[in-house]
């Protein structure tokens, strides 16, 4: 089976909020074996949407609208798919009673049009809602079948979760499982790791591989489909081993982790402390550890040292190595993650420094970074960077690669 996801609302074509109902239902039913080959959005116009239901009928199985299904007038889903399919729409009386207890129980008058809400395309499956007051619905009609959804996340997603999976299960011959797998990786380009494995993109069929890179990071999904669950994870598994024995040095995780998720496992399964000294950073680096939960149990403190009074005042670099060296050197980077980590009593210390853009500084060209990464106690380690690209790129990319360098030192002791 395969479908296609209509989403339904002007709001979403001017981007005043994000279409997600698309990702989740691609989701939930991948884990069902129904392929999703398009999504589409369209606005609150019944002559569009009618031109849309034509195009997803001629190249697919199930068409799944979300949105349109409210009280006002310009919610005509319900009204656009029964003129086009010939059917009618009738009243269903457990969704209308469940309507009136909405009110009686919030203390609110009900308007006339709320009744609409109650609605059902004739002939068809109806959906609870039990988070709000649109019911959803499925209906076949010859060989197509066709399914409603309300437009809120919070009323569509446990719906479908509910009623929504069960009532396609049913209908399907057979129930291939869909199963995917996203490995990460950083350190190399998109272009230099689809070449170390062309052979296998280049041959692929089941599992399928997609490649993906975005500021840095490039990761690959691997999507198995088998209808017993666990073949198809040794599917994904024999595709993942064959992988990593080429490019396995830059691998870092699965799904959606990120290196600075690994890098906080790494701190509190080892129980190692940090500090940090941040310039071309200015702080960003601190900010992302400290969103994951649990991080700042590792995190002892740090200092954004924008300026040399700074550098030198409070993190003691040498005014010889600010004159001699400059701020964007090897050496400050050094005497940065040694200080840091000596004052604010941390195992690590970890400093940034160097030119983000938009101008040179100290004759060093945009993107010069210097990393410096000081180990219990040990002379720092210096890793220097040359980036392209904008300011705010730069910065992205330094965090990560610091969190890449450091990584790289604690796993080899």
């Amino acid at each position: 089976m395969n479908a296609e996801i209509i989403a339904v609302g002007s709001e979403l074509l001017l981007g005043q909020i994000t279409n997600t109902n698309a990702r989740f239902l691609s989701g939930q039913l991948a884990l069902i074996g129904i392929n999703v080959y398009f999504h589409t959005v369209v606005g609150d116009n019944p002559g569009r949407l009618q031109q849309v239901l034509e195009i997803a009928e001629s190249r697919s199985d199930l068409v799944i609208i979300t949105g349109g299904l409210g009280p006002t007038k310009d919610d005509l889903t319900k009204e656009t798919i029964a003129s086009h399919l010939g059917v009618g729409l009738e009243m269903d009386e457990v969704a209308m009673e469940s309507i009136e207890l909405f009110f009686k129980r919030t203390n609110r008058v009900m308007s006339e049009n709320n009744r609409k809400q109650a609605l059902v395309l004739t002939g068809s499956q109806v959906l609870p809602n039990d988070h709000g007051m649109a019911p959803g619905m499925l209906l076949k009609k010859g060989e197509k079948l066709y399914m409603l959804l309300p437009g809120p996340p919070s009323e569509m997603e446990p719906m479908f979760l509910t009623y929504g999976i069960k009532a396609l299960t049913s209908r399907q011959s057979s129930q291939e499982q869909i199963v995917s797998r996203v490995l990460r990786f950083f350190g190399i380009g998109e272009a230099m790791l689809e070449n170390e494995i062309e052979d296998l993109i280049d041959s692929q069929s089941n599992p399928t591989i997609a490649p993906l890179a975005s500021e840095g990071e490039v990761t690959l999904r691997l999507t198995a489909k088998h209808s017993i669950l666990g073949s198809a994870i040794e599917l994904l598994d024999d595709t993942e081993k064959k992988i990593l024995d080429r490019v396995g040095n830059y691998f870092y995780g699965y799904d959606d982790t990120s290196l600075m998720n690994e890098l906080a496992k790494k701190l509190k399964d080892t129980g190692l402390t940090i500090s940090c000294a941040e310039s071309l950073t200015g702080g960003m680096f601190q900010e992302e550890f400290t969103s994951i939960p649990g991080a700042g149990s590792s995190l002892k403190g740090g200092v954004v040292c924008y300026t040399n009074e700074v550098k030198a005042g409070i993190l003691h670099v040498k005014n010889e190595t600010i004159e001699k060296e400059g701020v964007v050197s090897a050496k400050c980077a050094a005497e940065l993650a040694e200080n840091v980590a000596s004052l604010m009593n941390a195992d690590i210390g970890i400093s940034f420094t160097g030119v983000a853009g938009p101008d040179e500084l100290e004759g060093k060209p945009v993107g010069t970074v210097y990393i410096g990464i000081s180990l219990n106690g040990k002379p720092a380690r210096v890793e220097k960077l040359n980036l392209g690209g904008g300011r705010r790129a730069n910065r992205i990319r330094t965090v990560k690669y610091g969190c890449h360098f450091l990584l790289k030192h604690l796993n080899e002791g």
